[in-house]
């Protein structure tokens, strides 16, 4: 089932959105890859399986954390998350990451209420709770389609 939202949600993605470099951080044995996009994105059987929002007003933030010390692919890593998307006239909103597992895969994703155009600055904590503890920021203008 993973390997089938994984081939989904990249396909959606590569199709709908501009092309752009990689999102990812390296944090010492930690590959960080993050994205953001519209929730119409996502096929509406997926989202009803995973629990999460489709809407022309909501997008999502997607959250992948890999243990890259014994392979360049990568293990998944569970993570606590906690952040917040501020938009340009400085309203702020709480991000709430919901865990996903599928086999061996982790991921974590957040929504977050939008208007067209509306760009957010993204800043999340990220920790392991031993030795990965990280801030990430990143900025992502969303638009209803």
């Amino acid at each position: 089932m993973f390997n089938r939202l994984c081939a989904l949600l990249a396909l959606s993605l590569f199709l709908a959105l501009p092309v752009q470099a990689e999102q990812k951080v390296q944090v010492g044995d930690y590959a960080i890859h993050y994205v953001s996009f519209g929730s119409t994105f996502i096929p509406p059987s997926i989202a009803k399986t995973y629990g999460i929002s489709r809407s022309r007003y909501i997008g999502l933030v997607n959250v992948v954390i890999l243990d890259t010390s014994k392979s360049d692919e990568g293990e998944a890593v569970a993570a606590n998350i906690s952040g917040n998307a501020q938009n340009l006239i400085g309203s702020q909103k709480k991000l709430k990451f919901k865990e996903i597992r599928e086999g061996t895969a982790i991921y974590y994703i957040a929504e977050v209420d939008h208007r067209n155009e509306e760009t957010f600055t993204f800043t999340l904590d990220i920790s392991n709770g031993t030795d990965l503890q990280t801030n990430l920021q990143f900025e992502q203008k969303f638009y209803v389609d």
